[in-house]
């Protein structure tokens, strides 16, 4: 008898990283600590290499599906999804501000970036191709003029390119992401600031759930609203939609448990088909949510400066770049990393805190995510179903890839 290989998900492993990383960094020598900073030294100029390869390689096949498809249905199902997530990102820094100083305290700069004095004994310069920026207007620019012009020869190549960026993030970031993480702690714990951090992190998660919960009421007032339903009835229904996301980490997995609890909430089977595969791929609420959140927190905690207008820019700008996200664990923060670079000067330390916070409460986000969908399928099938003779033709409006609900948020 073959024995089942044990597979432990990407959540387990970054926390098994924490604990380690911050259990040897008790007793473990400076200079086997010094190894662990070079390699990642050396990770992070190979992950700020890749950044503006992910934006082009996510973002351009993106904007070319949504800008292919026609339709009245197609635009306003994107424009309250697109509107939701900045909405849930405005609510989450409204929130931080708020609340954080408190938590945060005397975790400021001095209490992260001591990490920064053990030095690697080598690094490797890779200096990316592009800037950020340049990524994200080429990304547009490519993305609009494929979708007017509908070039096929240049769709399938920025698919396939699509495909390379995907597979890079899945075989080589994903795997060593937990030992990236592991060295972090393991500094930080070297220099005694560790335990002082994870308090705060702690903290943090505990605001960004309770944030989750109150996402999802409101998100399901306004729809019970629309429809006149009990909105706490509504949400009840998806709960197996939120559990099965919660347990999966995935929105592609949950479509089908999406798509039944949708239509039991009354939902037609012509609108839940459409906009539950197509808002996996570009309703990211919750994971907008959790990113301003710990983006916020870190620049707390790092005494770096920030006001609104910066944050609103960041969020509208993240609420695009969630788009892209595939739908690989953790996808939506390697989305965010150029954004998160560009737009609020994120280095290597701030990065991989982001990375390890995000990932920690990925389950939670998606499953955030995933119940929002019915929410908003509702308000769609009130405003093109009820009421009309007949059903709308979907046909014309569906975009490449929402069939399959690919590719879809993590």
């Amino acid at each position: 008898m073959e024995k089942k290989k044990i597979k432990i998900g990407l959540l387990p492993r970054i926390i098994i990283a924490i604990i380690l990383g911050i259990v040897f960094g008790l007793f473990m020598p400076r200079a086997i600590v010094r190894l662990f900073v070079t390699f990642n030294s050396i990770f992070s100029n190979f992950l700020q290499f890749l950044i503006p390869l992910i934006i082009v390689g996510l973002v351009t096949p993106a904007i070319s599906d949504i800008g292919k498809g026609a339709g009245k249905l197609l635009l306003i199902t994107v424009l309250i999804a697109y509107c939701d997530t900045v909405f849930s990102g405005l609510l989450s820094y409204g929130t931080s501000v708020t609340v954080f100083p408190k938590l945060i305290g005397g975790t400021t700069a001095e209490s992260v970036a001591e990490f920064e004095n053990l030095e690697p004994y080598f690094t490797i310069q890779i200096p990316p191709m592009v800037d950020v920026m340049a990524a994200l207007v080429f990304a547009f620019t490519l993305g609009l003029g494929m979708a007017f012009f509908g070039s096929p020869s240049l769709k399938r190549f920025a698919d396939e390119f699509k495909d390379i960026i995907v597979k890079t993030i899945e075989v080589v970031i994903i795997p060593l992401l937990p030992v990236y993480i592991f060295g972090i702690f393991l500094g930080m714990t070297h220099t005694g600031q560790a335990l002082q951090v994870i308090k705060v992190f702690i903290s943090i998660i505990g605001v960004i759930f309770i944030l989750h919960v109150f996402l999802l009421v409101f998100q399901y007032c306004i729809a019970g609203g629309i429809v006149g339903k009990n909105p706490f009835k509504l949400l009840g229904k998806m709960l197996p939609a939120y559990f099965t996301a919660l347990g999966t980490s995935s929105s592609a997995a949950t479509i089908p448990v999406t798509l039944e609890c949708t239509k039991k909430n009354g939902v037609s089977e012509e609108i839940a088909g459409f906009t539950i595969p197509l808002c996996a791929t570009i309703h990211l609420s919750g994971s907008c949510l959790k990113i301003t959140a710990c983006a916020v927190a870190l620049m707390m905690m790092q005494g770096m400066p920030f006001d609104f207008w910066m944050f609103l820019g960041f969020i509208m700008m993240l609420g695009v770049m969630m788009v892209a996200a595939p739908g690989v664990p953790g996808g939506a923060i390697m989305a965010a990393l150029g954004v998160l670079a560009a737009m609020l000067g994120f280095g290597e330390q701030e990065q991989a805190l982001m990375i390890a916070l995000y990932i920690t409460m990925d389950n939670f986000g998606t499953a955030c995510n995933v119940t929002g969908d019915g929410a908003i399928a509702l308000v769609m099938d009130k405003l093109f179903h009820r009421g009309r003779q007949g059903t709308p033709d979907l046909q014309d409006h569906v975009p490449a890839g929402a069939e399959s609900g690919s590719p879809a948020k993590s």
